[in-house]
């Protein structure tokens, strides 16, 4: 079996996993929740959006949270943004790198971004053009890979031309995103192979949520296909405001307990990674439900009893 030696990480609880959440989340938390993350050995943090605060609240002191943050110099620290005004006011706030999103599903697109999907594309090229100049490097997210909540299944051909017409407007790199959790292992490999014929698999990340518990299953797929970063949110938070029902991405935790016992480096403490977790879940009140991060939970109860 051929597996990458090494696996990046792209830690995104900080946004995609607190942006769905109802209460308020402090700002102080959101920052000690990323320095926690880079202290537990994360170099890729997704720190904010910079999008409308009508549609995703949580996000909306994002410039707080950047100005607030001791960045370490040798981790980086993304942000969304939806268009050119987001990507200025990233900029304004300090962002040194940013990610865009599109989707797979012309339904979905409409539903979340009220454009085509071509439409969504071709408004990124000014967004492009103005993260060059600023020498910024951009990631573009694609929603729905392996199905839709509208349309359910997604061919891979139209992943895979979404992708490339991406990397054409110039991200560096591709993340594929199982927005509602239904990909299963032979169809993540048909997908990520269809993709490849476009676009270098070392510019391709996993982006999997764990609805139907298959995203472990799914990242051990993509790896076999050569892909070697994933992103994941740490105690598997977040889920997505425009598929109702869908749970969380993958937890950190247990991706690492799984690449850990591959032999596979990916650089996390992971024991320092939980207790991150279970900070920010004490904040929102809510109890360790991801695996490992409850395993470990308890086992800590235990040897404190």
């Amino acid at each position: 079996m051929n597996l990458p030696a090494q696996v990046r990480i792209v830690e995104v609880g900080p946004r995609d996993g607190l942006q769905n959440e109802k209460a308020p989340v402090s700002t102080a938390a959101k920052i000690r929740l990323i320095e926690d993350l880079a202290v537990a050995g994360l170099a890729d943090i997704e720190a904010g959006a910079f999008v409308s605060p009508k549609w995703v609240p949580q996000m909306a002191d994002s410039a707080a949270v950047l100005a607030g943050l001791q960045r370490d110099p040798m981790k980086r620290y993304p942000v969304l943004v939806p268009n050119l005004q987001g990507l200025e006011a990233a900029l304004a706030a300090g962002a040194r790198e940013v990610a865009v999103f599109a989707a797979a599903s012309e339904t979905f697109s409409q539903r979340n971004t009220n454009c085509s999907i071509a439409e969504s594309i071709a408004r990124f090229g000014p967004v492009m053009e103005r993260a060059r100049s600023a020498g910024v490097p951009v990631r573009g997210y694609i929603s729905c890979v392996l199905g839709c909540p509208y349309e359910g299944e997604i061919a891979p051909a139209s992943v895979a031309a979404v992708a490339k017409s991406l990397i054409e407007l110039g991200c560096a790199e591709i993340s594929l995103g199982d927005t509602i959790g239904v990909g299963t292992p032979l169809a993540t490999q048909r997908m990520i192979g269809a993709v490849a014929e476009r676009v270098p698999i070392p510019q391709l990340a996993a982006h999997f949520h764990d609805t139907y518990g298959q995203a472990l299953a799914n990242i051990l797929a993509a790896l076999q296909m050569g892909v070697a970063v994933v992103d994941a949110s740490v105690a598997g938070l977040g889920g997505c405001p425009y598929a109702k029902g869908a749970t969380g991405n993958v937890a950190t935790e247990d991706v690492v307990f799984m690449l850990n016992g591959m032999g596979i480096e990916t650089g996390i403490d992971l024991d320092a990674l939980a207790a991150a977790g279970w900070r920010v879940l004490e904040h929102i009140g809510r109890a360790p439900s991801a695996g490992v991060s409850r395993a470990l939970w308890q086992r800590r109860q235990k040897s404190q009893a």
